[in-house]
């Protein structure tokens, strides 16, 4: 027996029958064996930092993400004598999921398809609107099968109309380009005719897609392919009323989306999105290569049917169709555990999408002595329909948003519901800044002092002048977004010098030092700007929708850059045009460059790659549903893990278990609770601190972490409590009430535990914010009255009835230790 307090009872409530308590007649029964299972947060840490010891042993696991414990526990539960003080303690550590290998950086260059991918789970929260949640996700969908497209593209841009089409048909451009000898038209040579450049050039592209699709595979079989453990699915109806528990508010205490069987094991959907994605990236690069040659053919009677170019258009026309259709018609499936695989569509959709590409390149090298490239690369238009289609498709995300928000409206989701167009706007912004600034870049090398597009001494014609117009736009956002930046730092000072005469009551100083006080008010009132994301995310937003828009209207009308389309409107004009269109070019450009050294950076330096990978670790947590090129999420093996190993461990022990989440860890921990079976729950209690929980995830993902999820889990564990501090700027509160029964949150915690020079500290204590939730004495005393609270000692009566449960949390005493924040 271990971990053995008794409690004192209180008087029983008037509805409880009392059974009379007979003389103890035997030793007390002991509640078995307990374990406290721990997960780190954001950054990792190792598990001699978690268990607090040199030595430790893998107890299960591999090298990616692994359970430890201290060697000298190894034998916990054969010697449960030397445990009546404190827990068998095991770290789970998962960072190697994300931030283990330095070629994980290069994932920063996938940041757009991540970010869209959260676009889907920021729906509002519904009930019974089953076609606006089909048609939510159809569309997040769809706008990230237009990332793919425009990446595609952008690669397309760089490689078939900027070095095979433009620079290699002229010889001031090619001459100066040793490698691009083959190519240049000056040699005369077989490779010199343009359909023969582009259907090599097309290899590059073709190259990109097919690595990002060996990337989502590879991904797959690391990361995702982890299945549940057999047996430990959860029920999904109620067995007595019927209802089903998977669907948030259909019954009390039912779990949310996040226990659904097959909630963390996407396989099916990301196997169809890879296809249709993969497929949409060659269909592009066909296009580029088949449509430059079909339009000459139809232009000017030559060796080649017109007929012929008709023909392989209209195949990339209906299997573009089927790609559609492939997006649109099915999403995830959560209701049971789906092994299932479309393995025709997934073989044949890429493969016919890559033969109609082979077909397109060897319709283009077919002979066409007449044929000479000039300017642009026909078909440039492409990069305004995309533009436009993904606008018109935020906006239609932003009316089904709103629709689910005013049907069921909740006081703490970001934006009144709008967190996901929101989020999926800033994806495709993100989207057109690194094509742009790649082209811009390519196009300014290859025309070495020349400026592309502005005709003075440019050996070639440029980009898209879209591109330009977008580059232009960017030093006008920059100016917008500080209006909002400025309000917020104001009111950050102004919440500051508020804060003050609060801090010296708190420490009851006599003679406060002013200094320390500024610290500690300073560092409340940052850390109290994470709640003010939407006032900087929305408007920007916004004003990207709308910029955007003005310039595509700009660039079909004017069919110019800024700067020359804006001449003889006067000198002012002219000048601002010029300096926002070279200012936003440059600043695009330096956008990419700085992701890439990034990536170089954390390639060769330890503490930046774990820098970097603070970012997947919040990014990355949920599934692959709407883009399959996103980085892979780390939770569909992560949470499996813990599940099992929860259900395994209370399954041999019959003990008790306290599962311990800092950070992002006890979002990790509460998605493994819910995909518990009630039994195993019943012995399972929930500490967090630090936790993200309801601060950024019930407000921006309600559907899955907001007051109806957070209440179910609450009545479905046996007791959760949760530790927060004022001075931490990611965890918070999770804003439960229970009625009677003592609240989840304790809270805020002291920060700093001292706030002088002190006898027993005689050195300034640090402000720990989100860091080291252990050094504070009350989260030992919350952990013991944790475990106490799951299996209270009771005397084994003489008639075999028990004494009756104590009113509190699941058997907890009525004033839990420390009492409540």
């Amino acid at each position: 027996m271990i971990l053995v307090t008794v409690h004192q009872h209180p008087p029983p409530r008037p509805r409880e029958r009392v059974t009379p308590v007979p003389p103890d007649t035997q030793a007390p029964q002991s509640p078995g064996p307990a374990l406290e299972l721990l997960v780190h947060g954001v950054g990792g840490a190792t598990p001699q930092e978690m268990l607090d010891d040199p030595r430790t042993v893998r107890v299960t696991g591999d090298a990616t993400a692994a359970i430890y414990r201290r060697a000298e526990d190894m034998d916990a539960e054969q010697h449960p004598e030397r445990y009546r003080d404190r827990p068998i303690a095991e770290a789970y550590c998962w960072s190697n999921l994300t931030s283990g290998n330095g070629s994980r950086a290069l994932w920063l260059l996938l940041l757009p398809f991540m970010v869209v991918n959260l676009a889907h789970w920021m729906r509002p929260t519904a009930r019974a609107r089953t076609r606006a949640v089909r048609l939510y996700g159809v569309v997040v969908r769809l706008v990230a099968l237009s990332l793919t497209v425009l990446l595609t593209a952008a690669a397309c841009e760089v490689a078939l109309d900027l070095t095979a089409w433009q620079c290699a048909g002229v010889p001031d451009c090619s001459n100066q380009r040793s490698w691009l000898g083959f190519l240049s038209t000056a040699q005369g040579g077989w490779w010199s005719q343009p359909g023969r450049r582009l259907a090599l050039a097309s290899l590059v592209p073709t190259a990109v897609v097919g690595l990002l699709w060996f990337l989502s595979n590879r991904t797959w079989s690391a990361y995702e392919s982890q299945r549940p453990l057999t047996g430990s699915e959860p029920d999904d109806v109620d067995p007595q009323t019927g209802h089903d528990l998977s669907t948030p508010g259909t019954a009390p205490g039912g779990r949310p989306a996040l226990g659904r069987p097959g909630f963390w094991y996407g396989r099916r959907l990301v196997a169809r999105l890879r296809a249709a994605h993969t497929a949409a990236g060659f269909l592009t690069v066909a296009a580029s290569v088949a449509g430059a040659a079909a339009r000459h053919d139809r232009a000017v009677s030559g060796p080649v049917p017109g007929i012929l170019g008709r023909l392989i258009e209209a195949a990339l026309v209906l299997c573009a169709l089927v790609v559609l259709w492939v997006v649109c018609r099915r999403g995830r499936s959560e209701r049971r555990l789906d092994n299932r695989l479309d393995q025709a569509l997934i073989t044949y959709l890429p493969g016919a999408a890559l033969a109609l590409l082979v077909l397109a390149a060897v319709y283009a090298s077919w002979s066409r002595p007449a044929w000479v490239s000039a300017g642009a690369l026909p078909g440039d238009v492409a990069f305004s329909v995309v533009t436009l289609g993904q606008g018109m498709l935020v906006v239609v995300l932003a009316v089904v948003s709103l629709s689910l928000y005013r049907r069921t409206p909740e006081p703490r989701t970001v934006m009144y519901g709008l967190g996901g167009p929101v989020v999926a706007m800033l994806a495709c912004a993100l989207g057109g800044v690194m094509t742009g600034g790649v082209a811009q870049r390519v196009a300014d090398w290859l025309d070495g002092s020349g400026t592309p597009g502005m005709g003075r001494g440019s050996a070639i014609e440029g980009p898209p002048v879209l591109l330009s117009w977008q580059a232009s736009v960017i030093p006008v956002l920059l100016v917008l977004l500080a209006i909002p930046a400025l309000l917020l730092l104001a009111r950050t000072w102004l919440a500051a010098r508020a804060l003050e005469p609060d801090v010296d009551r708190e420490y009851g100083q006599e003679r406060p030092d002013p200094a320390r006080t500024r610290q500690i008010a300073r560092i409340r009132a940052t850390a109290a700007l994470t709640d003010s994301a939407p006032w900087i995310l929305g408007p920007v937003s916004g004003a990207t929708l709308l910029l955007g828009a003005a310039a595509v209207g700009g660039a079909w009308v004017s069919g110019e850059v800024p700067g020359l389309a804006l001449n003889g409107s006067g000198p002012f004009a002219e000048a601002v045009a010029e300096a926002a269109q070279s200012t936003g070019s440059w600043m695009i450009g330096f956008g990419f460059i700085l992701f890439v050294t990034w990536g170089r950076r954390a390639y060769r330096d330890a503490s930046a790659r774990r820098t970097i990978g603070i970012l997947w670790d919040v990014g990355t947590f949920w599934p692959r549903a709407a883009h399959p090129f996103a980085p892979p999420c780390y939770a569909e093996r992560a949470v499996p893990d813990l599940a099992s190993r929860m259900s395994g461990w209370t399954g041999l022990t019959r003990g008790r278990l306290v599962i311990s989440g800092h950070s992002q860890g006890s979002v990790l921990a509460a998605s493994a609770v819910w995909q518990l079976p009630a039994e195993t729950r019943s012995r399972v209690a929930l500490l967090t601190y630090g936790s993200p929980i309801e601060r950024l995830y019930g407000r921006w993902f309600p559907a899955y972490f907001g007051p109806v999820p957070l209440h179910g889990l609450h009545r479905s564990v046996n007791c959760w409590r949760n530790l927060w501090r004022a001075t931490d700027p990611i965890g918070g509160m999770v804003r439960l009430d229970e009625g009677p029964e003592p609240a989840v949150d304790r809270g805020p915690l002291k920060d700093p535990l001292v706030y002088g020079r002190t006898p027993e500290h005689p050195l300034p204590e640090p402000v720990l914010g989100h860091s080291d939730y252990q050094a504070d004495p009350v989260f030992a005393e919350e952990r013991a009255a944790l475990l106490d609270r799951l299996a209270p000692v009771l005397p084994r009566q003489a008639d075999g009835a028990r004494a009756p449960k104590a009113p509190g949390l699941r058997g907890a005493p009525a004033d839990p230790p420390g009492g409540a924040g």
